[in-house]
């Protein structure tokens, strides 16, 4: 289905993005988005204006955006257009943090309740009103841009049916459509209940996954990713990427992104760094990361200046079952063949099992020090889970938190997974990996929706699950 035109008055945001941290202030750009021709007037915080800049026009639709600074404060704030929002700004002791991610769906999506919809957003806007957030990540599928390819024919066959030698109108018409297109779906999901109210009040920093794009973006067969028609659709939904999940203009990459081949982030807060590699941009079927993903990722590692805790935030699961089981299953039938591009998805496909193990040695290079403990953030499956992976000293832990919009997967996926961890895994033989269920559980792997919350005390972290109909898990240290 096409996508719906954006009524006159649509408009979202403040959203809040984390830029950084420098001692005594906290960096961050506010993003609004507001019909052609309407500006929006001047920001105020920490007694200055800062007038809005303009990111980028698409479908209707202008973005904008300031750049402000807050002190560490415990609860400072910012006004914008006659509205006062309070910010949780200082990183320096203890530390509230959410992780979220698939926030959507593949059909459908923008025609759901947003009642239903937006449920656990509105829990956790709930939560921060309780007890207040100092930032939320994003791990993946913060958008499903799925039906966006139906905005123009020279996407509307895609994957299957990709025009092989477009002409430059068509490349044109379908460039600015798909822009459209992505702008007004943001907009749209960015003025949704929970999310809008949260977004405003909470820093985020986000990475993308497949759906940000298409789905199995860098995994589908044959050379559709590298097509004029697939090129036209990643270049959309990058620049979409950047301006509604960075608050960057497209044209101007936030520092150190290099020549923007891999937008992978790393963010440093007292004690603490996020690190996100970007595991789509420069993704094929034959690898995760490209060899600048690969550069950026092992400089972030070897500079030596990691903090006592880094946050590896991987979009598809580090840690997982013996899911090449399945593929084997795959080779004998033909029924399942739909799924064979989720599966070259994940980290522990045959097709990527060298690169997962190199993975695998870069964190435990720096884990093992005991210097700096590495956990692992993931999403990405649309269940909640915990696993480790056995390492001298303390285990390496990953926590899942898959599905914030996303309805659950039948209980009997979650049954199916749950057979194969038990099988165990060791892609490096001296660190097997392990699934958990999560505290108070029973079972590995949980279907229902959810989100996560990290907190830091002291020098002592420790996680606990949100689950939609379960309610809270238990406090795991981590």
């Amino acid at each position: 289905m096409a996508e719906s035109s954006p009524r006159q008055d649509l408009c979202a945001g403040p959203v809040l993005v984390f830029n950084g941290w420098r001692p005594g202030r906290t960096s961050l750009a506010a993003l609004v988005v507001r019909p052609e021709g309407a500006e929006p007037g001047p920001l105020s915080a920490a007694g200055g204006e800062v007038p809005p800049e303009r990111l980028a026009m698409a479908g209707g639709l202008t973005a904008w955006r300031y750049l402000f600074d807050l002190p560490d404060d415990r609860m400072a704030s910012y006004a914008l257009e006659g509205q006062r929002y309070e910010v949780a700004a200082d990183l320096t002791g203890d530390l509230r943090i959410g992780y979220v991610s698939c926030n959507g769906e593949e059909h459908g999506d923008i025609r759901r309740d947003p009642g239903e919809r937006n449920a656990m957003w509105c829990r956790l806007a709930e939560e921060h009103g309780v007890a207040p957030l100092n930032l939320l990540l994003h791990g993946g599928d913060q958008i499903y841009a799925d039906e966006v390819t139906q905005a123009h024919a020279l996407t509307r066959g895609w994957p299957d049916d990709v025009p092989l030698h477009p002409d430059g109108a068509t490349l044109r018409g379908a460039r600015e459509a798909l822009r459209a297109a992505f702008f007004r779906r943001y907009t749209a999901l960015y003025a949704l209940p929970g999310f809008a109210d949260l977004a405003a009040r909470v820093p985020s920093l986000a990475m993308w996954d497949d759906h940000d794009i298409c789905d199995g973006w860098g995994s589908l067969p044959g050379g559709v990713c590298d097509s004029e028609a697939g090129q036209v659709l990643f270049g959309a939904a990058r620049e979409a990427f950047l301006v509604f999940q960075q608050a960057a203009a497209p044209d101007r990459l936030p520092d150190g992104a290099g020549d923007g081949s891999t937008l992978g982030r790393r963010a440093d807060l007292p004690g603490l760094s996020v690190l996100a590699p970007d595991l789509r941009s420069e993704r094929r079927r034959d690898r995760i990361m490209g060899p600048q993903g690969w550069r950026r990722f092992e400089n972030w590692l070897s500079g030596g200046d990691l903090p006592r805790r880094v946050l590896l935030m991987s979009s598809v699961p580090l840690l997982g079952p013996r899911l090449s089981l399945l593929e084997r299953v795959m080779l004998l039938t033909n029924r399942m063949e739909k799924y064979e591009d989720d599966l070259r998805d994940q980290w522990q496909s045959r097709a990527h099992r060298r690169e997962w193990q190199r993975m695998l040695k870069e964190v435990l290079a720096i884990h093992e020090t005991g210097k700096t403990r590495i956990t692992a953030l993931s999403g990405e499956i649309h269940l909640a889970t915990h696993a480790t992976m056995a390492a001298r000293g303390a285990p390496v832990h990953q926590l899942v938190a898959s599905g914030i919009a996303h309805r659950a997967p039948p209980r009997e996926w979650a049954w199916v997974l749950d057979a194969l961890a038990r099988f165990g895994e060791a892609p490096l033989p001296e660190h097997p990996l392990r699934l958990h269920a999560l505290p108070g559980r029973r079972g590995i792997y949980t279907a229902e929706r959810n989100f996560l919350l990290l907190e830091r005390h002291g020098d002592e972290w420790r996680a606990a699950w949100e689950l939609e109909k379960s309610g809270r898990t238990g406090w795991l240290p981590i």
